[in-house]
């Protein structure tokens, strides 16, 4: 028994697999399986290799990664490796780790074979050690993972395993089992989890050698050069075949198994040298192809064919592909050196940049032409769940600061000249102010001066034709009393008044004619001149004008008084970006304090900065240096408030995406430095470089970052100017931009061509400078400050130093790096989910107080934007791709959209569904694509959800400062779509309209669901909701196309069809009442036939309605006349009368007293389901409040003012409904008589229901709001519009009210026994809801599950339609008051569902989560409980023997009946 650590091992015997670290990265320097057959050459360079974060920081790499260094083959490398002595099958060795803790390592092989066991001991060590580790096989670049693996054991990237240590007392063990022969040892290193560290032998993996008993020693190496040669003798053996990559694989490898079969029988290295390179002299007569292309060496061949790759946009090529692009590479290089051109020349050409570090990095990937993936880890994803959600948006109370005297002064002469306001600032003299206004009201110019100081003061003043000139001014614009000196003129300010109550100022008045740009001046007082800092005042009167906004609205829904603030601000804000920064510091904790409307504030003001729409620069030399402390000091203090109010996250993330990073020290001096250093370097001291220079130092800007790029894009073209023009106006930057800064760029650039390298290397240097200050949410930029970084290089960057953020997750640079590798793909998947693993690593960092927070926010800010453009450039991607990449695609967005906003709960519970969705999409399960539809439509709704708040918060903010500041009036309607289009918002909602087709397609759901089919002709009218007509009475019959259904309103007189891309249910009120009405009402899937409906408002259109489509058409005058009389036919029919119902003598009774006289049908039909429903079906305990109660309350004394108010109320409805309102309020006022109360607990409890007043007074007071609410719902909208289009007497509608034990329901439903959509009397149709019916019958978003079943067969309910209602409704144990008006026992009139059923307690919204309802995902379960509610509808049906609408809960499994009514 032996036990030897193997010194200076060959290297080419140790190239195996080495795991750098905890990196799943495997690194392999052998041959590349493609370059196999192309005769490289046996002599190799040495081959550096080192790891990059960026493909454009050069030597300035963002990460100091150690070197690998390959030498040639004779080099030797000092290893520690322990190896199995053959004769003992036995090994033990020792290794320290850490002071005290020791790796003690045994090996042994029990029986004679392949099988070996290794036992693992760490001394005095923690309790969270792991093996990381694998295999290592001959031929084999990665690690192979054995057949078995140790208890615990987990995948690590599908590259690596990990297997955890068993702690026993002080030490820890590990035992492992390796019994498959490929397998020749095993690579090692040990992590400390909880202390993320990581033990290596001297640096290295640590590595076990396993001899195995063969009849050739494990020990022969066969040198690479031989092993070449043998396998081109036995490619030329077999016929120069094409080999796929895994053949080339296994030819390679089995010549090196024939030779070290050669060496095993005693042939020595030499002899089997000189007998190989003998057959292949003998070879040299006839020269072969394969020879001749030994002119180009392969390393370029490899590189050409990357760059054809490359310029193909990294397809995915198959083996075969592989090869022919190898020899299309070749067949290039060769054809160049036929042309006579060196391989100097060819090489020098063609191996610029990083494409080796590229070419090698590639060359380590099993296929050469392949994009690599990371292996992202499964997350619950409820880990990024954010229920942090701001305040709802409510207008605050303006306070308004009492404006002074002095902005009085100037209030009064802005409205007495209107026009235009050439300059107006106010200067501080001391505690007093100084105006100073100039308007041009017409062609003349007028001055107004004026001031609080008390003290005599004179005006020292002249005119100026070029900016700061003194010129003596014409007589003409002297005021009275003016006293001309040399070039100057002196005046004396008068007293006057103005305000309410009157206040003195000090004022004077002038004005010009002649064209003059400006009037400097001091002030004189008591014989002091007074100066601005030391420097004369000056008003330029060539400010770019802006007319006075005389309506910029009222400021609703903002924070008005700092908008003002800010507008007030936006003059000095103009000086420069330091200015504006340090003013948005100072606004941003008024902005905190405002709370969400205070924050949108700064972002909509912000934005305006950052889209150009405000003056960044004006008249002001800034230092860069200022700039970025500015900068610092914003975002500083934007960190601090994302910390402390994790509410206002996702708008903060906007607001520091408008911002650059900035940073103290010199990080913006740099920008000064730098440009000098570009100048000296390259000898480009005029023209337009030295122009830029000059505003670079007099205030640098973000177009500088667009400006260097250009210069960048316009060298590397080879000069072309057109493609420096491109690159800045694509931007926005145009020739009058540049003309127009405080130093402007009037030249081109005109560089030489022996100035192109040098430029390349230092613009590229130069732009990473200016995208630190200017460019936060660059991505490279982002990740340099979160990496760190070092250089001390050619006078960029110089001796600068940026720390890595600490506590950076394990595997992160790698992540990041592979990221900036895959950038700029063309096929984006794999980046896509490198961008997001980046992303979800980083989270739990965003949520930490950390000191670096800011650099983590503008990187997560960079990432989240680098999905957005992946996604936009993979479009094209998904063109031919199927639904399940599109799926995946959308689950991504999604993903990414989650990640960035606050109260995230609905979209997460969006990206469960998708999950499912392709889960069940990849098991083929049938109803795959129609569960996939309700999962977009809830999608959808979340957007439309998410968009709706944007627009509330924004909105009006940005129309409100945007009027103040003068923007433009496109950029203001447009600002809120503008910020989704800039998140992922946009991109999802594009990709679900990719999707909508084909789900509708595959599940057979065509682009109509018709809700209520009835041929019509009409003329289209198009509103945005239905609501906002629903008192409209329309002169023609009418099509509407209404973009928003709620499912509560009322149709609209003259209406004979609703069409909509809202999704109301088929059994809500609206849907009832459109097919009681006899109008016809769909929902309109396909944006496009939507589009086109639209576009005909005011056309006659004939619409068809088939059982999935409506086919329409342009119809004639003569068809809309017959559709016309028939409508007035309808209209002629005898109105429908109520009869007053009389208050019975009693204010409670029990469901056995319930009759026509006393309550409506609800409650009659309820009383007689009892005892009549089979006993599976549950019937709710009930009693009533009969007809007339309300009426007799209104008349006890202590309700007589109510009734009073009531009476004067209802004179004055006449056409003002906005009294319905006040009715409904008065009502709410009402006392319960004592006689009342007793009634109805003497009746509740007799009945078995729990008395609300044994809780507390507190608990009859909440039930008795609810009564009155219910009485009050006579006076709702929808109803009083119902009632006056019948001519219902609406004096006479009396309401009793049901009283009834909530079921807490797991579900609710309703059934309609004849299928409403078809007309068809054998079949049944329903509706579920998850929680309270309310969200079935109410105006809640989304559709509920629907299906159908024929009374047949009751036991096979076939599913229409998954829910996607986005909110449940759920209520502790409480009581109900349900409205049970005489209005709803009518025939021919609608009156169900036109009154509110109260509980007794709020319900609690819930955000559902559709993946884990049994409904949704059991098929048994879904089954019975849909069976059940069809055979309870039968049942009901049958017991009444006409078709029935009926309402019900499911609670634990259990079917109960709340109440049904004859189906209209």
């Amino acid at each position: 028994m032996s036990n030897t650590i193997g010194q200076g091992l060959l290297n080419q015997y140790l190239c195996h697999p080495i795991t750098l670290e905890h990196q799943s990265k495997s690194v392999c320097y052998g041959i590349s399986a493609n370059s196999l057959f192309q005769a490289l050459s046996v002599s190799q360079k040495a081959l550096q290799i080192r790891k990059r974060l960026s493909t454009k920081f050069r030597e300035n790499s963002l990460s100091r990664t150690k070197s690998i260094v390959i030498k040639e083959k004779r080099s030797m490398v000092t290893r520690a490796v322990l190896t199995t002595d053959p004769a003992s099958e036995q090994i033990k060795g020792k290794f320290n780790l850490d002071g005290s803790s020791e790796l003690k390592i045994d090996v042994s092989s029990p029986t004679q074979g392949s099988r070996f066991r290794i036992d693992f001991q760490v001394t005095n060590s923690s309790n969270s050690l792991i093996l990381h580790w694998g295999g290592i096989s001959d031929g084999q670049k990665n690690w192979v993972l054995p057949s078995r693996w140790p208890d615990g054991t987990k995948m690590y990237k599908n590259k690596a395993l990990r297997t955890p240590f068993v702690k026993s007392g002080p030490d820890s063990f590990l035992k492992m089992e390796i019994d498959d022969p490929k397998i020749q040892g095993i690579e090692f290193l040990i992590l400390d989890e909880s202390r993320n560290k990581w033990f290596k032998d001297n640096g290295e993996n640590f590595r076990l050698l396993l001899s195995r008993k063969k009849n050739m020693s494990p020990h022969v190496s066969v040198p690479e050069d031989l092993v070449q040669i043998q396998a081109y003798l036995r490619w030329e053996r077999k016929g120069r075949q094409m080999y796929t990559p895994d053949q080339e694989k296994k030819e390679y490898e089995a010549a090196r198994i024939e030779l070290m079969e050669e060496i095993a029988k005693g042939v020595s290295v030499e002899e089997l040298r000189a007998k190989l390179t003998k057959k292949d002299e003998s070879k040299a007569k006839e020269p072969t192809v394969l020879e001749s292309k030994r002119k180009i060496p392969d390393d370029l061949v490899q590189i050409q064919a990357y760059i054809r790759w490359e310029k193909a946009g990294k397809p995915n090529y198959p083996p075969d592909k592989q090869i022919k692009e190898l020899e299309e590479a070749r067949k290039e290089l060769q054809m160049e050196l036929d042309k006579g051109t060196s391989l100097e020349e060819i090489r020098n050409k063609i191996v610029k940049g990083e494409i080796q570090t590229k070419v090698s990095k590639q060359l380590k990937n099993k296929n050469y032409f392949t994009i690599e993936r990371i292996h992202r880890k499964k997350r619950d994803f409820m880990q990024y769940l954010n229920k942090h959600a701001a305040e709802s948006v409510k207008d605050l109370p303006v306070q308004l600061r009492a404006l002074t005297t002095i902005e009085i002064f100037s209030k009064a002469k802005e409205e007495q000249d209107g026009g235009v306001i050439l300059n107006k600032k106010i200067f501080k003299l001391g505690d007093k102010e100084l105006l100073v206004l100039a308007t041009k009201p017409s062609d003349k110019t007028k001055v107004y001066l004026a001031t609080d100081l008390k003290e005599s003061l004179t005006l020292h003043w002249a005119l100026s034709r070029n900016g700061g000139d003194w010129e003596t001014p014409p007589q003409s614009a002297l005021p009275q009393g003016s006293v001309p000196l040399g070039n100057a003129v002196e005046t004396q300010f008068a007293e006057t008044y103005c305000g309410d109550p009157p206040q003195q100022v000090q004022a004077l008045e002038i004005e010009i004619e002649d064209n003059f740009v400006g009037m400097p001046f001091v002030l004189v007082s008591n014989g002091n001149w007074i100066k601005n800092n030391g420097s004369d005042f000056y008003v330029d009167f060539n400010t770019e004008s802006k007319k006075v906004k005389k309506d910029v609205g009222d400021g609703k829904g903002t924070a008005k008084a700092l908008l003002d603030k800010i507008a007030e601000m936006e003059g000095e804000a103009q000086k420069s970006f330091m200015h504006r920064f340090n003013i948005a510091s100072d606004l941003t904790e008024w902005a905190k304090d405002a709370g969400e409307l205070g924050l949108a504030g700064i972002l909509v003001w912000m934005r305006f900065m950052a889209t150009r729409q405000l003056i960044w620069n004006k008249n002001y030399n800034v230092k860069p240096r200022e700039i970025s402390k500015a900068q610092d000091r914003l975002t500083d203090l934007l960190q601090n408030i994302y910390k402390n109010k994790p509410q206002y996250r996702e708008i903060l993330r906007m607001i520091l995406s408008t911002v650059g990073r900035g940073g103290e020290g010199d990080v913006g001096q740099r920008i000064r430095d730098e440009i000098l250093v570009i100048q000296r370097n390259n000898d480009c001291k005029g023209g337009m470089m030295e122009e830029w220079h000059q505003k670079l130092h007099n205030n640098t800007s973000p177009d500088d970052v667009i400006i260097c790029q250009a210069l960048i894009d316009y060298i590397k073209s080879d000069f072309d100017i057109s493609v420096y023009w491109k690159t800045l106006n694509s931007n926005g930057i145009t020739k009058e931009r540049l003309l127009s800064y405080d130093r402007a760029i009037h030249s081109e650039p005109n560089l030489r061509r022996d100035q192109k390298d040098g430029l390349l290397r230092d613009l590229g240097n130069y732009m990473r400078t200016l995208k630190a200050v200017h460019s936060g949410a660059d991505l490279e930029s982002a990740i340099a400050n979160c990496m760190g970084y070092r250089s001390e290089g050619q006078g960029f960057m110089v001796g600068v130093q940026i720390n890595p953020v600490p506590g950076l997750p394990s595997g992160f640079p790698e992540l990041l790096e592979f990221v900036l590798d895959h950038v700029e793909d063309t096929n984006v998947e794999p980046l896509l989910e490198g961008l997001l693993e980046a992303r979800q690593e980083l989270q739990p960092l965003l949520l930490k107080s950390y000191e670096r927070l800011r650099d983590l926010l503008f990187l997560d800010i960079a990432l989240d934007s680098m999905v957005r453009t992946a996604i936009e450039r993979g479009y094209e991607e998904l063109n031919k791709a199927g639904p399940e990449k599109i799926m995946y695609f959308i689950s991504m967005v999604l993903e990414n959209l989650a990640l960035s906003s606050d109260n995230n709960e609905d979209l997460i519970n969006c990206l469960k569904g998708w999950s499912h969705a392709l889960d069940m999409s990849k098991s083929r399960d049938d109803h795959w694509a129609l569960y996939a539809k309700s999962v977009l439509d809830r999608t959808r709704l979340a957007l439309a959800s998410k968009a709706e708040h944007y627009q509330q918060v924004l909105q009006p903010s940005a129309e409100y400062l945007g009027s103040l500041l003068g923007v433009d009036q496109w950029a203001i309607n447009i600002f809120t779509e503008e910020i989704i289009r800039a998140g992922s918002a946009a991109s999802l909602s594009s990709l679900l309209n990719r999707l909508d087709p084909i789900l509708r397609k595959t599940a057979h759901l065509g682009s109509w669901q018709i809700i209520s089919p009835v041929e019509t002709v009409g003329c289209v009218v198009v509103v945005d909701e239905l609501l906002a007509v629903q008192n409209k009475s329309y002169g023609q019959p009418t099509i509407l196309v209404a973009k928003r259904v709620k499912g509560e309103e009322e149709i609209p007189d003259g209406t004979v069809a609703v069409l909509t891309p809202d999704m109301p249910d088929v059994l809500s009120h609206v849907s009832v009442r459109a097919r009681n009405s006899k109008v016809c009402f769909a929902t309109c899937f396909d944006t496009n036939v939507l589009s086109d409906l639209q576009a005909k408002a005011g056309k006659l259109l004939r619409l068809r309605p088939t059982s999935t489509d409506i086919i329409y058409s342009e119809a004639k005058d003569n068809e809309l006349l017959k559709t016309s009389s028939n409508l007035k036919e309808d209209e002629s029919l005898p109105s429908i009368s109520l009869v007053r119902k009389k208050f019975c003598g009693r204010y409670a009774i029990s469901s056995e007293e319930f009759s026509s006289e006393m309550v409506g049908a609800k409650s009659r039909n309820i009383a007689y389901l009892k005892g009549k429903v089979p006993p599976w079906v549950g019937i709710p305990t009930s009693i009533a409040l009969p007809f007339g109660v309300f009426e007799k309350v209104l008349t006890d004394d202590s309700n007589k003012v109510v009734a009073d108010t009531l009476q004067t109320l209802k004179k004055r409805l006449g056409g003002d409904f906005s009294i319905l309102g006040e009715i409904r309020k008065t009502v709410l006022q009402l006392s319960a008589p004592p006689q009342l109360v007793q009634e109805l607990k003497n009746k509740m409890k007799s009945s078995g229901m729990p008395w609300p007043g044994d809780e507390g007074e507190q608990r009859w007071e909440q039930a008795w709001v609810a009564i009155k609410k219910v009485w009050a719902s006579k006076w709702n909208e929808r109803a009083y519009f119902s009632t006056r289009k019948v001519k219902l007497d609406h004096d006479y509608l009396c309401m009793a009210v049901l009283v009834q034990e909530i079921i807490n329901a797991d579900y609710a439903f309703v059934i309609h026994t004849t299928n409403p959509s078809s007309g068809d009397s054998s079949e049944i149709y329903a509706e579920v809801v998850k929680g309270l019916g309310e969200t079935l019958v109410g105006a809640y978003p989304g559709r509920a599950l629907s299906f159908v079943c024929k009374k047949n067969d009751l036991n096979s309910p076939k599913v229409l339609g998954y829910p996607s209602k986005p909110i449940g409704l759920f209520i502790r144990q409480s009581i109900i008051f349900r409205s049970d008006s005489n209005g709803e026992d009518l025939e021919g009139y609608a009156g169900a569902g036109l009154y509110d059923s109260v509980p007794m307690d709020e319900e609690e919204k819930v955000v559902l989560d559709y993946s884990s309802d049994r409904l949704i995902t059991d098929g048994s379960f879904r089954h019975s409980i849909l069976s059940s509610i069809a055979r309870a509808g039968s049942a009901i049906e049958e017991l009444y023997g006409s078709p029935q609408d009926i309402e019900g809960v499911v609670r634990d499994g259990k079917i109960f009946v709340v109440q049904t009514r004859p189906q209209m």
